[in-house]
């Protein structure tokens, strides 16, 4: 491995990404600047029962990135700190909205930092615009009827007015 190699930052954005956010599209932009690369990574999670799924959300992801040259889209299950060791990442993105998501991530980067010392988090505080939004409200809003168009990018956007139209037909 040359020495420019080796001082590459790799970061990883791991989430679930269900569905995708100007708020997560905003982290992206802003930390593809300061790493030489970013994997955002969906973690796989069979426990939840997702809007959309795992190749959709790959799908959607990587249409959201394409003009981000340094961002790949992957996936995962497991502990994200092994996953992380897979890929070569020595940084965990993590993006602070509010106290509470603080308070969380903060006992998340404990254990990892335990599991694995060699990585390291790095928060970035949501843009003031972006700060209330959650991909669980977002689903809420919509699922009551409400505008979403400014919360999300157009593809997702997209696809989430195609299921409601696809469950109306459905059920007549």
């Amino acid at each position: 491995m040359s020495q420019q190699q080796a001082q590459r930052v790799v970061a990883i954005y791991p989430g679930s990404f269900d569905p995708i956010t100007y708020g997560h599209l905003d982290l992206i932009r802003r930390s593809s600047g300061l790493f030489d690369r970013l994997i955002v990574s969906i973690l796989r999670n069979e426990a939840k029962q997702p809007l959309f799924s795992l190749e959709e959300r790959t799908d959607m992801l990587r249409e959201v990135a394409t003009g981000f040259p340094n961002v790949e889209v992957d996936s995962f299950d497991g502990l994200l700190v092994d996953y992380a060791r897979r890929r070569g990442a020595k940084v965990v993105l993590r993006g602070i909205r509010a106290v509470s998501d603080y308070e969380y991530e903060l006992q998340m980067t404990h254990m990892n930092r335990r599991l694995n010392p060699q990585i390291e988090t790095v928060f970035l505080m949501a843009n003031d615009a972006y700060s209330f939004i959650s991909s669980k409200l977002v689903k809420e809003v919509f699922r009551l009827g409400g505008d979403i168009s400014e919360l999300v990018p157009p593809a997702v956007l997209d696809r989430m007015l195609g299921m409601a139209a696809h469950r109306v037909s459905d059920s007549r």
